[in-house]
């Protein structure tokens, strides 16, 4: 593989490579939580200044953990239906289904058409059954690409990505999703009003970072927002014991505001047809 070269060090291009930086950094350890092999790789072939990325090991634990999270939660859904099809929202370069892939799922990864761009320069990866789509999340015209699968049941992940997004945005996507393909089931990570204004205020103060807009309180309030929205699991990074995560991360399992601040959702949106 040739050096990838990526002339943008802005913010935007810092979120797509600060987690593949971070899953290559844990697969080299001894202990390593999750192994990606394809990230290591692709750091060693990637031409960017590291050094921006400041951060504590716990960081990097927290963020490694989500990931292997979404991932059990997709080979779970798997187990369930070995031929879903399964959509990686926001994808960046994150090369999920080289880990979970069973030999069956119809997998599709979507994101803006300058990331697929970007993944399509790096690697040969579309094949019979993976899929690359460069668009918007937010515009309807990949939910028609995928429509060619039903009645198959439908998974759609998406890490990192809806914290950037109004709540206006993120309901209107939930819908269009639960009207296209009812009974599909969505997993995402989420934070709480009070991490997005930490946020916020971290990247006010150090005029550095892309703000949050989107949190919420409570994962329950999401049956509110329409007919047959199903919660189906919740998981809290702060419900981990792993010891990585430091003494602090113990205590603050005790405190409301924070038990529930940083985690995975898993819900059903609307009714499968008959």
């Amino acid at each position: 593989m040739d050096e990838i070269v990526l002339n943008d060090q802005s913010e935007v291009s810092k979120t797509l490579v600060f987690p593949l930086y971070l899953r290559a950094r844990e697969s080299q350890r001894s202990d390593a939580l999750i192994k990606d092999d394809r990230a290591v790789a692709l750091i060693e072939k990637i031409s960017y200044d590291f050094s921006k990325f400041k951060y504590e090991d716990h960081d990097q634990v927290g963020i490694v953990l989500r990931t292997r999270n979404i991932d059990s939660y997709v080979q779970d859904f798997l187990t369930r239906h070995p031929d879903g099809v399964v959509i990686h929202i926001g994808c960046g370069l994150d090369f999920r289904f080289e880990r979970v892939d069973n030999g069956q799922v119809e997998w599709y990864d979507l994101d803006f058409p300058t990331v697929i761009k970007l993944r399509q320069g790096i690697s040969s990866e579309e094949g019979e059954r993976h899929h690359l789509l460069g668009c918007s999340v937010l515009e309807n015209a990949w939910m028609e690409t995928l429509s060619v699968h039903r009645p198959r049941p439908f998974l759609f992940i998406a890490e990192g990505v809806f914290v950037y997004f109004e709540e206006a945005q993120v309901k209107s996507l939930f819908m269009n999703i639960k009207d296209h393909f009812p009974g599909a089931e969505l997993v995402f990570d989420m934070s709480s009003p009070l991490i997005v204004w930490l946020n916020n205020l971290r990247t006010s103060r150090i005029r550095s970072g892309i703000r949050y807009h989107w949190g919420m309180k409570r994962a329950k309030d999401l049956e509110s927002w329409g007919e047959d929205i199903h919660l189906l699991d919740e998981w809290y990074i702060f419900d981990e014991s792993v010891p990585r995560l430091g003494a602090s991360h113990r205590w603050m399992r005790n405190i409301p505001q924070l038990a529930k601040s940083l985690g995975i959702i898993h819900i059903q949106l609307g009714k499968a047809s008959a």
